[in-house]
């Protein structure tokens, strides 16, 4: 997970609840979205953090190292370490992962899938007999 990897990089900008931003965001470091951005959210660094909020609206592509989703998103949302997806997660796109939390509720609306496909582990159901 996160935390054994490296520390979280701090969040160093915030698009607050009632703003609204047409256009592209790129950042390094760390970004909370609580408002509503229509364009894509797009890490600069290699260590990133994006944190979007209950309240908050993204309309367009996410990438970052760290993503965490609590709000909605209408667009592909690709992490490249750990996505966390919360019970309030809204998304409407396809999604990349490197390791995945999705919490019960959270819904998603497109295809997922591991950033190493080509790894399939194998399907172990826990209600089988045949272990």
């Amino acid at each position: 997970m996160w935390s054994t990897r490296r520390k979280a990089p701090p969040i160093r900008s915030l698009i607050g609840e009632g703003t609204v931003l047409q256009g592209d965001l790129s950042f390094a470091d760390g970004v909370r979205i609580d408002g509503e951005v229509h364009g894509q959210v797009v890490a600069t660094s290699e260590a990133s953090l994006v944190v979007i909020s209950e309240k908050a609206r993204v309309f367009g592509e996410v990438k970052a190292a760290h993503v965490i989703i609590n709000g909605e998103v209408k667009g592909p949302v690709h992490s490249s370490e750990l996505l966390e997806l919360q019970p309030k997660a809204r998304i409407v796109g396809n999604v990349r992962y490197e390791v995945l939390e999705m919490h019960q509720g959270a819904l998603i609306d497109g295809e997922l899938r591991p950033l190493k496909a080509a790894e399939k582990p194998a399907l172990i159901l826990a209600a089988s007999n045949d272990a």
